[in-house]
């Protein structure tokens, strides 16, 4: 007998409670592992700009995950550590000390992708089990932990282009780091919100149309700042609205093919991060305005609404970043804050989704 022909009593309504739960709950578990995966991308760029994400020389999954306990295994790590450029080249000389201070920051980062990987996998696991899942859902889950467990090769990938010959990582592969995180962090907010409001009242195609494209333009303005990154191009140019005495700085235009320049040469790298966040506020703010008078989903309208004022405030951490010469809090703060805008243009898109 189908229990939703039952007669509505406090008994049957406590046994199809847990039923009713079951979405929310798992809505909740894919919020904290976006929470842990927002936290793993902020600790990502302290650890950069530290410094630090080369004092940990090898990759070990496993016993990887206990760090020095003494005094000798300290000097081991550390004598591991002279043999690689960036001692020999950045570092030489620094203390035991020293190497500690910046080693902890990289074993945090560490650490903390192995406790995402765990806080993912178990309750999966659970909710599988238990029959928790929609069907659809179970396949993205899946892939969405095998990509997780590509971020950390890919991770490790680019720590050993800066254990070669110069103590920089590839720009491409740090890009590509920060982009495979993205990429994770949306699809599961995107899952969780969908858990969450399974409802589809939206109309408006245009609008729809419209967002996406603000949250790629806001995904494309992250992966620019990847490059400024890995390049270290903040510490360049640190005026603002001009680069030095010019719109465009002279020497844009230099490297060899030219494509180069855009992902390679710190003044075009710098230009072209400043030219989308500027176009990105724009057209942030143009679409507020023009959606003012559209009639949309509630939701949506709070998250353009919060857009608006995200996106000139990241914009105004990316200048004082810039113009204080790339402070660690301000850095990691601008990072947060991109994360923030990132969550917000998924809302209200998730809200515009078509009417079924």
């Amino acid at each position: 007998m189908d229990d939703t022909a039952l007669p509505s009593t406090p008994a049957t309504a406590a046994a199809r409670a847990p039923l009713s739960r079951r979405p929310r709950t798992v809505a909740a578990w894919l919020l904290a592992c976006c929470a842990l995966v927002f936290a793993m991308v902020v600790l990502g760029g302290v650890t950069r700009l530290t410094g630090s994400g080369l004092s940990m020389v090898d990759w070990d999954p496993v016993m990887g995950v206990v760090p020095p306990l003494s005094e000798a295994d300290w000097r081991q790590a550390f004598d591991q550590y002279k043999q690689f450029p960036e001692y020999r080249l950045k570092n030489h000389g620094i203390t035991l000390d020293q190497f500690k201070s910046i080693f902890w920051f990289e074993y945090a980062h560490r650490l903390l992708g192995r406790l995402i990987g765990l806080a993912f996998l178990l309750p999966f696991l659970y909710f599988l089990a238990r029959g928790w899942f929609h069907r659809p859902m179970v396949w993205p889950l899946a892939g969405l932990f095998v990509l997780g467990g590509l971020q950390g090769l890919l991770g490790w990938y680019m720590v050993q282009s800066g254990l070669v010959d110069r103590p920089h990582v590839s720009p491409y592969r740090l890009t590509a780091h920060l982009g495979m995180a993205l990429l994770i962090y949306a699809a599961m907010l995107w899952l969780a919100l969908s858990l969450l409001f399974p409802r589809r009242d939206n109309r408006d195609s245009k609008a729809l149309r419209v967002v996406v494209l603000l949250a790629a333009a806001v995904a494309v303005t992250a992966l620019s700042g990847g490059f400024v990154a890995g390049l270290k191009a903040g510490l360049a140019y640190n005026t603002f609205p001009l680069m030095g005495d010019r719109w465009v700085p002279p020497d844009y235009w230099t490297l060899v093919p030219a494509w180069r320049n855009l992902f390679e040469h710190v003044p075009a790298v710098q230009f072209n991060h400043r030219l989308l966040a500027v176009s990105l506020v724009a057209f942030t703010l143009g679409t507020w305005w023009w959606t003012r008078r559209r009639s949309l989903p509630p939701r949506a309208r709070l998250g353009l609404n919060l857009l608006a004022a995200a996106v000139p405030l990241q914009a105004g951490l990316g200048i004082a970043t810039l113009l204080l010469l790339v402070p660690v809090p301000l850095a990691a703060a601008h990072q947060a804050g991109m994360l923030v805008v990132l969550t917000l243009a998924l809302f209200a898109a998730h809200a515009l989704r078509r009417a079924t």
